[in-house]
């Protein structure tokens, strides 16, 4: 096909696809989409054992914005704000805060009004991980009414255990080890009628997964000791990379024993013991004699697992050793236990312990020469698992409606936690089973009233186990899902909103034989009784629409077809120029998808991933499973058809690893669809927003930057004739599963040839926040305008703000971080998420380069080949540090100990 055929077929496409809109339009068909958040999280690669700063440590009742370093354990401490939608901040009475008392017990959240109020956390490394979780108490008369309360405290849906006060300054802490089995960890305060529930601080932490390991899903912590210490202090992070607490403790009739080398030095097993614990032990007064001890656990019906930790602590010689027989209870725990010199040993009850009496007797050996020694001690509590979580299916779908539906406002003060159990705490609105030793199911959902909007999403059907449905009284719009497929559903109640169109024909069947009864009531354009008729006016205003619409479009294609003879009669200066110009009409050899398998691909259409002005994205699966993300064109946006031919082309000729990858298209009347890679993590401004994900480490945001610069550079400087993306913004940054960031959504993208000069004259394209002012205010476009976008994505890895930041006054980003750069403080501008965890050098290196590109004109903004630059060395200083474990800057740094805590004994 030549060139004038070329011209003539993509005039008559164009002119098709116009008019073929406008006839949908007037027939009022539109296509309607349920889009869905995702709520999935995603989980990063597992976290350095000692990394205590990156697992969770909540002081509850602080400001949202308020983060610390508390100075004796060096833990940086946030706000609980994130983590729970309930509760009142107080702060303790004065009265009881001394320069000893841990920052962390001045202040408190109060629960005075629901029944049940429970924190959403997300554990650091996954699902069955051994966790410790530590919930800490001080009532310090915070609410001046001088009565200690009295609550429980559940994890999950089961009961953790009681919390209850000696005095206004008793410090209760609830330790437990916990493996959970399901994606969220719920933490709930329940109010017993004995006064309102608090908490002072909330702790998790993750340990090797050969530690700890027994039959049992939870271990509450009865007694952690450091026996035989010299400085009758409690041993935490940093000295235990666990942050355990060890409790300063002497057995009776013993002599103290100690070394100032380190333990494990060279190797740590995988209790990952504290050199500073295992550094003093006791043994008997006298050599000849056993060691011996007893601890009543207060329970007589649970079950108990014991840890004793060994290392030989003093230099035997040749012919001297120490071996000894332990007892528990009377029963041989080990036979034979001989320390190895400055190396720990663990011995462990592999067996349950039943009863509260635990008596321990340590007895040398017959050819030892030295007498027992124990160095530290840990007991816990067997907690049985009496109820199980909701059905994960149905947990899963009454978080998306949740969430769609923004339900947090209308419901979220009762809908937090699991949603059913235990079932008199289940949520308002919700009805669930009683399935004994299965988990519990949801049987009835009541929405009436809610102030649902929108339409109904698929989630709803999900509910596989649903007997009843109240929908009523919502502003729900569009068409009516086919809730046939809920075999157990009785009752439907949909009256009272603004559903439209016909009644499914499954759905119809189970009106038609009495298996369910509904109400739709109050929905004026919904087809009850079918099939729906046209109403005549509309026949008559549809056919003079067409009418008109063919006048005009002869009209417009009389003058579009002399203008395109007249560009397509022009005589190409060789056959290389004209290759290099993009057709109008998407032609490949081996991407062109047809319409049945785009659906077939997205499995009709069944998962959303994203929405834009123009388009919704799929999540699809190809015949050798590969998964990809299919963007389809809405019909109803008329600028968008240009959009997706500009984008499928580009995509087409280029070819980066930090761009997205395009896989193949759809290009059927009315049908227009564009295939490629799938990204993983979704994209850059969701996960920066999403206080759910594992914050984004220093590291991993700096090489964000240099993938996503990359792949500008390439566009600007590797295509020709250069390419422009005009819509540079954390939006449109892709991570896949290895947190590679690529550039995409091409749409707005302009080809940028020397025949322009330095910059072209064009409609101001772009999205608030990112848009060059230059180019706002002249229409004069240049690769400097995606360097000022560039930079302000840039800004926001740096500090975790938005573009824009909301408020009474909203702020733009540049502004507030010129605010503090005017002061030099930098602290003040980096994301607190990080923790202070970065190389100074490397900070500062992106900052630079980051307010190099953001200037109002663009003759004093860097090429994006220098940023480039820039990026590779801040990278390359950073993975320096972590190579050699340096931590150059620390944040927000306290001047509080942190002494406070039960007492030893």
């Amino acid at each position: 096909m030549d060139g004038k055929w070329r011209c003539h077929w993509a005039w008559c496409f164009t002119l098709w696809c116009v008019l073929a809109y406008t006839i949908s339009e007037f027939l009022g068909k539109s296509i309607v989409l349920a889009t869905e958040k995702n709520y999935m999280y995603n989980k990063q690669g597992r976290r350095k054992l000692d990394d205590v700063s990156g697992s969770i440590s909540i002081d509850c009742g602080i400001a949202e914005e308020v983060t610390y370093t508390d100075e004796k354990t060096q833990i940086h401490y946030f706000s609980d704000a994130q983590f729970i939608g309930t509760g009142i901040s107080k702060n303790i009475s004065l009265q009881f805060i001394s320069e000893k008392t841990q920052r962390t017990f001045t202040t408190v959240r109060s629960f005075p009004e629901e029944k049940r109020n429970c924190y959403t956390l997300k554990h650091p490394e996954g699902r069955n991980t051994i966790y410790l979780i530590r919930a800490s108490f001080m009532y310090g008369n915070y609410d001046d009414l001088n009565k200690l309360p009295q609550f429980d405290l559940y994890v999950g849906v089961n009961l953790w255990d009681s919390v209850m006060f000696d005095n206004a300054t008793h410090v209760v802490i609830k330790e437990i080890l916990h493996v959970p089995s399901v994606d969220d960890l719920y933490v709930c305060l329940l109010n017993t009628d004995m006064g309102t529930p608090f908490i002072s601080a909330l702790e998790v932490r993750h340990f090797d997964d050969s530690s700890y390991r027994t039959n049992s899903k939870l271990l509450s912590l009865y007694r952690r000791f450091d026996i035989g210490s010299t400085t009758n202090e409690i041993v935490r992070f940093e000295e235990d990379s666990y942050d355990r607490m060890w409790y300063p403790y002497d057995l009776p009739d013993s002599t103290l024993l100690n070394t100032s080398f380190t333990i494990d030095s060279l190797n740590h097993t995988a209790y990952h013991l504290p050199s500073a614990v295992m550094q003093t032990a006791v043994r008997p007064k006298n050599e000849n004699d056993s060691l011996e001890f007893d601890f009543d656990t207060g329970h007589p019906t649970s079950d108990s697992y014991v840890y004793l930790h060994f290392a030989e602590i003093e230099e035997l010689k040749e012919n001297e050793s120490r071996a000894f027989e332990i007892t528990l209870n009377g029963k041989i725990l080990s036979e034979s236990v001989t320390p190895k010199y400055l190396l720990s040993t663990t011995i462990d009850s592999k067996q349950a312990i039943r009863g509260n009496k635990l008596k321990f007797s340590m007895y040398k050996k017959p050819n030892s020469s030295h007498p027992p020694i124990l160095n530290a001690m840990e007991i816990y509590i067997v907690k049985e698992f009496l109820h199980l979580p909701t059905d994960s299916e149905d947990v899963k779908a009454i978080m998306f409606i949740k969430s769609h539906y923004k339900l947090e406002s209308s419901l979220g003060k009762s809908w937090q936690g699991d949603p059913c159990a235990p079932l008199k705490y289940s949520w308002n609105g919700l009805n669930c089973s009683n399935n004994g030793y299965k988990s519990p199911t949801i049987t009835a959902l009541n929405l009436a009233s809610s102030g649902l909007d929108g339409t109904i999403i698929p989630s709803f059907l999900e509910l596989k186990f649903l007997e009843s449905l109240d929908l009523s009284n919502n502003s729900l719009t569009g068409p009516l899902p086919d809730f046939s497929n809920l075999q157990y559903l009785k009752t439907l109640n949909l009256s009272g909103n603004r559903l439209s169109g016909e009644i499914p024909p499954g759905l119809k069947e189970r009106l038609d034989d009495g298996s369910l009864l509904w109400r739709v009531d109050g929905n004026p354009d919904l087809c009850v009784t079918g099939p729906c008729e046209e109403d005549k006016t509309h026949i008559i205003r549809l056919v003079a629409g067409i009418l008109s619409a063919i006048v005009f479009f002869i009209v417009l294609g009389i003058v579009m077809t002399i203008i395109w003879r007249r560009r397509c009669n022009r005589k190409p200066v060789s056959k290389r120029a004209v290759r290099s110009n993009e057709e109008v009409v998407l032609k490949t050899s081996n991407k062109q998808f047809s319409y049945s398998q785009i659906m077939t691909i997205t499995n009709n259409f069944d998962k959303t991933i994203g929405k834009g002005g123009c388009g919704v994205v799929y999540l699809g699966s190809l015949q050798d499973g590969t998964q990809v993300a299919v963007k389809m064109l809405l019909p109803q946006c008329p600028q968008g058809s240009q959009q997706f031919q500009t984008e499928a082309q580009l995509l087409m000729r280029v070819h980066h690893k930090n761009l997205a990858s395009f896989l193949g298209y759809c290009n059927e009347v009315g049908h227009t669809a564009i295939i490629y890679e799938y990204m993983t993590y979704g994209n850059l401004e969701q996960y920066l927003s999403d206080a759910r994900r594992e914050p984004l480490s220093w590291r991993q945001r700096i090489q964000i930057a240099v993938d996503a610069a990359q792949g500008i550079e390439y566009l600007h400087h590797g295509c020709k004739p250069p390419i422009i993306h005009r819509d540079i913004k954390t939006a449109n940054i892709l991570l896949n599963e290895k947190m590679q960031a690529k550039v995409a959504d091409f749409g707005f993208s302009k080809l940028f040839s020397a025949e322009n000069g330095s910059h072209v004259s064009t409609v101001v394209i772009g999205t608030v926040g990112y848009l060059d002012p230059e180019y706002y205010i002249s229409s004069w476009l240049t690769e400097k305008s995606d360097v000022y976008s560039f930079g302000i994505v840039l800004l926001e890895l740096i500090t975790g703000q938005p573009a824009i930041k909301k408020g009474h006054q909203n702020t733009h980003i540049v502004q507030w971080v010129n605010h503090f750069l005017e002061r030099g403080d930098i602290q003040q501008i980096v994301d607190p998420k990080m923790h202070g965890d970065f190389d100074f050098g490397s900070m500062w290196k992106a900052l630079e380069a980051a307010v190099a590109c953001v200037p109002s004109t663009s003759i004093q903004r860097p090429s994006m080949s220098h940023i480039v630059a820039e990026l590779k060395e801040s990278l390359k200083m950073e993975a320096t540090r972590e190579q050699k474990g340096i931590n150059s800057i620390e944040m927000n740094v306290v001047d509080l100990e942190a002494h406070c805590g039960p007492d030893a004994r």
